[in-house]
């Protein structure tokens, strides 16, 4: 049986990188700028919105 499975830590998924600058990738929910460049792919949330899925999730069990 391989033990390491068992040890490893669980990651978060891969979160980009904050920008150093603008441009700033736009938020998909509200529009507002992100804190992460316009090159990010995926979703991008600005943090109010990243704040708000942080609680759904949390909360729903």
């Amino acid at each position: 049986m391989d033990d390491s499975y068992c040890e490893t830590t669980p990651s978060r998924a891969a979160e980009p990188e904050p920008a150093a600058g603008p441009p700033y990738a736009a938020c998909v929910q509200c529009q507002e700028p992100t804190e992460y460049p316009e090159s990010t792919k995926g979703i991008t949330l600005c943090p109010v919105c990243e704040w708000r899925e942080a609680e759904r999730t949390a909360c729903s069990g």
